[in-house]
């Protein structure tokens, strides 16, 4: 785990930037540092490194290949680069190795195969980048689902280049880009609807102008002279298309033979993912899916695997207890740590900086708290995400799943009518009809998960601009996969997943130095779980099930049958605290909104009001004052 960035035709300045950008994330590789420039100066790679694997001088980058020809800067793991080196040896192309780091392997795979078939071999998290020095090309890819960041685009050159001229650059923190001398991308106002719909700027987008997110499963390429005309990009794996063709060909075993492969496939992984260098543990919420991969990595280890969680002292929020019950029921050496108000608190000044860019999942706090507490122990630690999206685990699935049902019912001709019927009539002013109306309008199953995020209109007076750009919610088409709950779970691991919940654990670990790494986005549990009937995976309201049929071989259902709460806080109660409200209302001003010209001040008061004075909460007051934060601390 590492952090990478790279810059082209930046000008005479190159190595001077390049040393902000690495100064900038510095807590994404505080173990070593490096910098390559080409020999005409107009390419340079930069990195910070997280030592997990041969933490020798022989694991250094950036890194050149054997021939001279290519250098590389790579963050991530790969977790079977051993297959792919034993590969490389027994085609002839590498007959040694310097060192043990799986960095080696995969550079000198990518010269002798390329980029995509070296690929299509791997398992792994990374963000890579690759120039070849003959061909003067710059290659930029990205793992399937999104678990490593990578930033790129055009920023104002610096001195010694032509007037007006642009340079490319990329990173793994859009941050390190900002720090750029003469950096003057504007604010991207085209996604703040999207961003204060769902509190995340999902790819390509990013919270600037001409600066994207590379999209998962993606390899863009680069070449001279580097302009916006000489970027090619193409896709080398798509869970789009995983999703159909496994939706095509089913799993035709029993539910138990499903349950049997499953566990093989994440035993499997787990393994694979256990190897390091440095100690290692893994986050433990008390959930069927950081359980299951506690629960398998104990059968996987003769030693005590070491299991981490958080406490809350707010009652409805504290899962430590069951955590404890079940790190005590498989025998981990289980460390817990019991946080408070003021703990969260003393969080908040650090999140704009964390995460670089507008961000405002909650549950962000608790997770960069159990980082920091797990980081004291470990430098590497397993993680339980993706169990909802991959087996049908969110109650929203069955939601969509029973309105449709009702909904494909009323003739298609009739349905928008009503729904504006409903929309323009006095039922509008109270919620509940309001909701119930433009649900009434929708089309598709897809359609109605989206509009259950957009069902309040406040969300789109917010910011004063309001460009209609795509992204993901919108793209899925009708019977993407022939089945309702499948159709919506892949809208979340095309957009929800990658762009909320694996940003939110990279950047909260990665600010404590802690690599984490997700088991069940392992390539075969993924194309596998694609294969499995709906009702393997649910049963009306209760999802998960052969997941759960996995977990219950090694801990008695008694105790997981509750109620999940996850790494989740209280921040609707926190923020009526003295401390946090006028911490908020400072940032919510009037005065400071109208001159800041971005949102509408008097949007943003009567959503506050409505808040403080009536008790009316809305999620979108955490997703302001999280932009608002971001404003303060890193656009101005």
């Amino acid at each position: 785990m590492c952090g990478i960035a790279g810059l082209v035709n930046f000008g005479s300045r190159t190595r001077d930037n390049m040393e902000r950008m690495k100064e900038r994330m510095i807590h994404r590789g505080p173990d070593a540092e490096g910098t390559w420039l080409s020999e005409d100066g107009r390419v340079c790679f930069g990195h910070r490194r997280l030592s997990i694997m041969d933490p020798t001088p022989a694991g250094a980058q950036p890194m050149l290949s054997h021939s001279g020809r290519s250098v590389m800067v790579f963050n991530g793991e790969i977790y079977d680069y051993t297959i792919l080196r034993d590969k490389l040896i027994a085609d002839g192309k590498c007959t040694a190795f310097r060192g043990t780091c799986d960095s080696e392997v995969l550079l000198e795979a990518i010269e002798a195969y390329g980029m995509e078939e070296t690929l299509s071999e791997v398992k792994g998290m990374f963000a890579i980048a690759v120039y070849d020095t003959e061909e003067k090309t710059l290659t930029l890819t990205r793992d399937r689902i999104g678990e490593k960041p990578l930033y790129y685009g055009f920023v104002r050159a610096g001195e010694g280049a032509e007037e007006g001229e642009k340079a490319f650059a990329f990173a793994s923190d859009v941050g390190c880009l900002r720090v750029l001398e003469g950096f003057d991308n504007r604010i991207n106002t085209g996604v703040l609807d999207i961003y204060f719909t769902h509190g995340y700027i999902p790819a390509p987008y990013s919270i600037y102008e001409g600066i994207s997110k590379l999209e998962p499963g993606t390899i863009l390429t680069i070449r001279a002279p580097f302009g916006e005309a000489d970027i090619t990009q193409k896709t080398y794996w798509s869970i789009r298309n995983v999703a159909a063709r496994g939706q095509k060909n089913l799993f035709t075993g029993t539910r138990e033979e499903a349950a049997d492969e499953l566990e093989r496939l994440l035993r499997a992984s787990i393994r694979g993912q256990m190897v390091a260098d440095v100690p290692l543990g893994a986050f433990l919420s008390a959930g069927i899916d950081s359980s299951t991969i506690v629960a398998l990595m104990q059968a996987e280890s003769a030693n005590k695997v070491r299991s981490f969680t958080i406490g809350m002292e707010e009652k409805g929020y504290n899962e430590a207890v069951y955590a404890k019950e079940i790190a005590h029921h498989l025998g981990t050496d289980h460390t817990e740590l019991y946080i408070t108000e003021q703990d969260a608190r003393n969080v908040v000044p650090l999140l704009p900086r964390m995460f670089s860019e507008p961000f405002a999942d909650s549950s962000q706090i608790p997770t960069y708290l159990v980082s920091k507490m797990t980081r004291e122990h470990v430098t590497v630690s397993l993680s339980g995400d993706a169990g909802d999206e991959l087996f049908a685990g969110y109650t929203d699935y069955a939601s969509v799943s029973r309105i449709w049902g009702k909904l494909r019912r009323v003739p298609k001709p009739l349905r928008r009518p009503a729904s504006s019927l409903v929309l323009h009539s006095p039922l509008a002013r109270k919620d509940i009809y309001r909701i119930k109306g433009k649900l009434l309008g929708a089309s598709s199953p897809e359609e109605i998960y989206r509009l259950s995020y957009e069902t309040d209109p406040l969300t789109f007076r917010i910011a004063k601009d309001h460009p209609n750009l795509p992204y993901a919610y919108t793209e899925v088409g009708v019977d993407e996969t022939g089945e309702v709950a499948h159709d919506v779970m892949l809208m979340d691991l095309r957009m929800y997943h990658p762009d909320d919940i694996l940003v939110k654990v990279d950047r909260t670990a990665m600010a404590v130095s802690l690599e984490t790494r997700v088991p069940m986005l392992d390539k075969d549990v993924v194309e596998f779980a694609w294969t499995l009937p709906i009702d393997y995976l649910r049963d009306g309201e209760n999802g998960k099930l052969v997941l759960k049929d996995v977990l219950y071989r090694y801990v008695p259902k008694e105790m997981m049958d509750r109620p999940k709460k996850g790494f989740s806080i209280p921040i609707e109660k926190w923020l009526k605290s003295p401390e946090l409200r006028g911490w908020a209302e400072d940032l919510l001003n009037e005065n400071r909104l109208r001159e800041e010209g971005v949102l509408d001040p008097a949007v943003v008061r009567k959503i506050w009001d409505d808040f403080i004075k009536r008790d009316i909460w809305r999620i979108q007051i955490w997703y302001i004052l999280m932009f608002q934060a971001w404003m303060a601390e890193e656009y101005r």
